[in-house]
């Protein structure tokens, strides 16, 4: 039997509940995706009810997330500063505190046509929020994973931000004799035995896109290594990290003999940027 839609996010709420966090938003986003309507549907037009078709694709859904797929992997979407990103199970999903790196790039002293590179780049959240702020940037993302970077450039490509180039790298290794006023990456930092991998959306996510060895640190380290051929002088490294890893990504880049060293906390007051300039 078909259910109105206060209904149906009512059942979907109170069946993921057990499951989910954040139930009731759960069941929205997915009735909303099938829908394909704004949230505002829901409050004016509570009493519609769903077709048949929609009720069935509704109850799949919602099984679905209470086996622990993530919601991104359902509707094939996630929002990441206001840009809706096609999402698969390639890469990670943008999460909202990797919006903390965004806003930190666009702080830093950097020129008005300045070269940047993000490393990393999974679905091209970064680098399309910052093609998206700084339409005279010119903006080099790269990913080493063939299906990452097809999905950032398909998203590249939909939401038409043309000065982002989307490339396959493994971090540097085809930038040969590039320089950049700016670089930026969201790298693997979890270190494999962390509980957390058990749990929550991590699960359905691509380890290597999570897990670094030394700690959660291999990858920053590289990073942070690396990144002095690839930087202009007074050029910014920006890097997001662990809560618990601010410290050993400051002290690292002191030992590389960067400069102007500091972390910046996300929306949780964690721990979660450090950014360092390269002169």
């Amino acid at each position: 039997m078909s259910q109105t839609l206060e209904q149906a996010i009512a059942a979907g709420a109170e069946l993921l509940a057990a499951s989910s966090e954040s139930a009731k938003l759960d069941a929205q986003v997915l009735l909303l995706h099938i829908l394909q309507k704004p949230h505002s549907y829901l409050f004016t037009w509570p009493e519609h009810a769903l077709n048949a078709e929609q009720q069935q694709q509704f109850n799949t859904f919602c099984q679905r997330r209470l086996n622990g797929e993530p919601v991104a992997h359902i509707t094939g979407q996630r929002e990441f500063w206001s840009l809706s990103l096609e999402v698969n199970a390639t890469t990670l999903i943008p999460r909202p505190d990797t919006e903390t790196l965004v806003e930190q790039a666009l702080e830093v002293a950097v020129p008005a046509t300045a070269k940047v590179l993000d490393l990393g780049t999974g679905t091209g959240a970064i680098a399309l929020a910052l093609g998206s702020e700084m339409p005279n940037w010119n903006i080099i993302a790269v990913d080493r994973v063939n299906e990452a970077v097809a999905l950032a450039k398909r998203n590249q490509q939909r939401l038409a931000i043309n000065n982002v180039n989307v490339k396959q790298s493994n971090w540097f290794s085809a930038l040969e004799n590039e320089k950049f006023n700016l670089i930026v990456t969201n790298p693997p930092y979890i270190e494999s035995d962390d509980i957390h991998l058990n749990q929550g959306d991590v699960r359905f996510e691509p380890l290597s896109a999570l897990v670094a060895d030394d700690s959660g640190m291999s990858d920053i380290k590289q990073i942070i290594i690396q990144s002095r051929d690839y930087l202009l002088s007074n050029g910014y490294l920006l890097i997001e990290h662990g809560f618990d890893q601010g410290k050993a990504v400051r002290d690292f880049f002191k030992q590389m003999a960067f400069i102007n060293i500091k972390t910046v906390k996300d929306l949780g007051d964690n721990d979660r940027v450090t950014l360092a300039q390269w002169t």
